[in-house]
């Protein structure tokens, strides 16, 4: 079972640093029962070698990667680690059902599974972090295509590289979209 942080999915609800009604609360909790069961978290990392070949073009593994901002997040590292993860296609089915029937539930239900899949990249973030101090090494911020100017066209090269489609079914559509989308 997977956690979630209550504030986190109430601030994608748009309550920031507010409390919602009782029926809001109630739905809210309701909803995160739904998707405990709905969901199986999966997620795949591995260590690549990275190198710089231009100021600010990266060669991460048989990935070349452009972006200054991640270029400046990764200054003076030789590996990194890339990671990828899901709750899989059964909150994506929760979710498109709600939006059939009650449209304030599929709001809901985006919204902790939002939470949900942050919460697993911390899980993986942190385990990765630890192996890594244990090497004395120190792991920079978690960095993603769509940060910043790193592009969205950058996911499938990822997950190709990870072979994550294969290992844990994580793709990316035509118009890239992570699938399933969380």
């Amino acid at each position: 079972m997977i956690s979630f942080d209550r504030r986190e999915a109430l601030r994608y609800m748009g309550y920031h640093g507010a409390e919602p009604d009782a029926a809001v609360a109630e739905s809210l909790e309701r909803c995160a029962a739904e998707l405990q069961t709905a969901v199986q978290p999966k997620s795949i990392s591995a260590r690549f070698p990275l190198s710089f070949i231009g100021e600010n073009t990266m060669q991460i593994g048989d990935l070349t990667v452009t972006s200054a901002n991640l270029a400046r997040n990764l200054r003076g590292c030789t590996e990194v680690y890339l990671m990828a993860a899901t709750l899989g296609i059964g909150a994506d089915r929760l979710i498109a059902r709600a939006s059939a029937v009650r449209m304030s539930d599929a709001v809901i239900l985006q919204a902790v599974a939002a939470a949900m899949i942050e919460t697993c990249c911390d899980e993986v973030n942190d385990a990765l972090r630890r192996t890594a101090e244990q090497e004395g090494l120190y792991c920079r911020p978690r960095f993603s295509p769509g940060y910043g100017d790193w592009p969205l066209t950058d996911q499938q090269p990822l997950l190709d590289s990870l072979e994550a489609g294969k290992r844990i079914g994580l793709t990316v559509t035509d118009s890239l979209m992570l699938a399933p989308t969380k």
